[in-house]
């Protein structure tokens, strides 16, 4: 095993001086620290990384704390881009990312103690049930923590733009034409909250009276749950010209359930989703949707936990609002 004795002897220069060149330290030459990077490099040295967590006082490990209650996980579309982006920036900036979970093995811990044992300098809640006892002990905690779309007081978070987002997508479809707009949403979070509420004022500065049968409950990420809600809204008196999705994935089971009834998109129901995820743009007809910015949000993350966690004394919590775009697919009919 390569050591940094053993590149000092190559390169004739002092450990300490190697030991700076490795971790970047600004009072050696370029010259001689690309050299010495160079010889770490041919000679094959790894890092001993309990070493340098020891010397540093920091693990250079960043939590992830993902749960989703519909058990699509991370194979979900939308969040594997932002945990990807979370990824490529953590390691940009020297970090490593652990997943963190109630439970390992045997031992029954909660996600805080979880993050305490794996020894994280840091945690970015990508997706969770704030209201749990777990995660506001997490949140209150010592450790740095940022979230998605939620709100701790002293503590960043980042905020994708949900009520510019449904207004945007109310807007759009007003423009053409239509005035009976149906929305399924997602079971009641904060985000749910926002989007709601951000529909139901846009519509009424719109003009637009949304009966209380058109607003139906389903559950993110699952075509089943919006399937059902979409052919409860079909077996209404008088039937909305547009439908709005929870998001694209959930779309899927409205698709199928307008094709049960015989009806075609645009042509009978116009409708729209949520998140823009790369599969929306593939279906035909392509989806009218918002898209959220995930590659940004996953960047944002992981910049203000770091920042964070590096700059402890001037560390300032903030709330960065990331924002979307529409993307105008081919399932929206203008009927104006």
């Amino acid at each position: 095993m390569i050591t940094i004795t053993d590149i000092s002897r190559e390169c004739g220069v002092s450990r300490a001086t190697v030991s700076k060149a490795l971790n970047g330290a600004p009072d050696i030459s370029a010259e001689t620290a690309k050299r010495i990077r160079e010889t770490a490099k041919r000679m094959g040295y790894l890092p001993n990384a309990a070493a340098r967590a020891l010397k540093m006082g920091r693990s250079y490990n960043i939590g992830v704390l993902f749960s989703d209650a519909t058990g699509g996980g991370i194979s979900h579309e939308y969040f594997s881009l932002i945990l990807e982006s979370v990824k490529a920036e953590a390691e940009r900036l020297g970090y490593d990312i652990t997943f963190i979970s109630k439970d390992i093995g045997a031992m029954d811990m909660d996600y805080y103690e979880h993050a305490k044992y794996r020894n994280c300098d840091g945690v970015f809640i990508a997706s969770a049930d704030f209201t749990d006892p777990a995660i506001s002990r997490l949140c209150t905690s010592e450790i740095p923590t940022v979230t998605l779309d939620y709100s701790f007081d002293s503590r960043s978070s980042i905020i994708s733009d949900n009520v510019n987002g449904m207004e945007t997508l109310v807007r759009f479809v007003y423009e053409n034409g239509h005035r009976k707009i149906a929305f399924i949403h997602g079971e009641m979070t904060s985000v749910t909250q926002k989007r709601l509420a951000s529909f139901r004022k846009t519509c009424a500065a719109l003009g637009i009276a949304v009966p209380p049968e058109y607003v139906r409950e389903a559950v993110y990420h699952d075509p089943r749950s919006s399937g059902l809600a979409t052919r409860a809204i079909l077996e209404l008196n008088e039937r909305p010209t547009c439908i709005f999705y929870p998001d694209d994935l959930s779309f899927l089971g409205g698709m199928s359930e307008l094709e049960k009834h015989g009806l075609s998109i645009p042509g009978d129901v116009s409708v729209v989703g949520y998140d823009g995820i790369p599969l929306s743009q593939v279906l035909r007809p392509r989806l009218s949707t918002y898209r959220q910015a995930a590659e940004r949000i996953g960047e944002e993350a992981a910049k203000a936990l770091i920042d964070e966690i590096e700059h402890p004394d001037t560390w300032i919590p903030q709330q960065i609002t990331v924002e979307g775009e529409l993307l105008k697919g081919d399932t929206v009919r203008n009927i104006g």
